[in-house]
């Protein structure tokens, strides 16, 4: 099949997906979102939730998260001043269960039970690699894409073999397969079931709401109606579970279980580990 490029839609739509990406991908901004739950805070409070920030760390990521527009600094007086999660923040950490379950399914079983909050920073680690979304958006679209065509389609301006180092690392995570030497590219079933994610962070970057993930026109199912509710973190992957139903695949419905609090399964005050590994088959 001859490749010429990639639609004007198309291409918005992969940006609109990889800037939201970027919002919740630097180090600490899920952790930071997800402690702010419930209620607006004091910044003394989020600091007590995120003790191994200093302070000359926590308040530039406080306001990059608000110049995103996924928290609201709110000044009730000069000595009282709140962050709070605005209608859009709030939103785009419903897909954050749609990100732990695609872990669970498709990322290599760690050697120790893993906090979902780990789940995600592996995943968002492999999903904003350099041109990641790109290659993953064309070969959903192709049944198997050579490494010159995709070339052509992402970095056309580029010398064609460049883009091979992010074909190597998309195929060492586990989200790209190749036959082999002169063998065409195709997504791989990890790769494939990225579908739910880019779905609903598609709707969410369009300012539609989540259930639309499933009518989207390259990941979606349009048999199935996706409901933000019905990806739910594996139990035994946090603490105290509120409920003992097994996690549900597939489209059947069932209620909430899943709550930002859920997400970390060690205490606030511990610091993480320095660096987290890259997500994958090999994690």
């Amino acid at each position: 099949m001859a490749l010429t490029g990639l639609p004007t839609d198309t291409d918005a739509d992969i940006a609109r997906v990889a800037e939201a990406l970027a919002m919740i991908t630097p180090r600490w901004n899920v952790r930071i979102l997800l402690a702010i739950s419930g209620r607006a805070l004091r910044y003394s409070e989020i600091s007590g939730k995120v003790s191994w920030l200093q302070d000359g760390q926590l308040h530039p990521k406080l306001k990059s998260l608000c110049d995103a527009g996924l928290l609201q600094r709110t000044e009730h007086t000069s000595r009282h001043v709140t962050y709070g999660h605005t209608e859009r923040g709030a939103a785009l950490l419903s897909v954050l269960p749609m990100i732990v379950t695609w872990a669970e399914e498709h990322l290599e079983t760690a050697d120790r039970p893993l906090p979902a909050i780990e789940q995600i920073e592996d995943s968002l680690t492999l999903l904003t690699r350099k041109h990641a979304a790109t290659i993953l958006w064309v070969l959903k679209s192709n049944e198997g894409v050579s490494g010159r065509a995709l070339a052509r389609i992402i970095m056309p301006s580029s010398d064609w073999t460049n883009i091979y180092p992010p074909l190597r690392q998309l195929v060492a995570d586990g989200l790209v397969t190749a036959g082999g030497t002169g063998q065409p590219y195709r997504l791989s079933v990890a790769g494939d079931g990225l579908g739910p994610v880019f779905g609903a962070l598609s709707a969410w970057a369009a300012g539609q709401p989540l259930t639309q993930a499933a009518r989207h026109p390259l990941w979606g199912r349009p048999q199935a109606e996706l409901a933000a509710l019905q990806w739910v973190s594996n139990p035994s992957r946090v603490p105290n579970p509120p409920t003992s139903r097994p996690p549900v695949r597939g489209s059947e419905t069932v209620q909430p279980t899943w709550q930002n609090r859920d997400l970390f399964s060690h205490p606030a005050a511990a610091r993480p580990n320095a660096a987290l590994p890259a997500g994958g088959p090999r994690r």
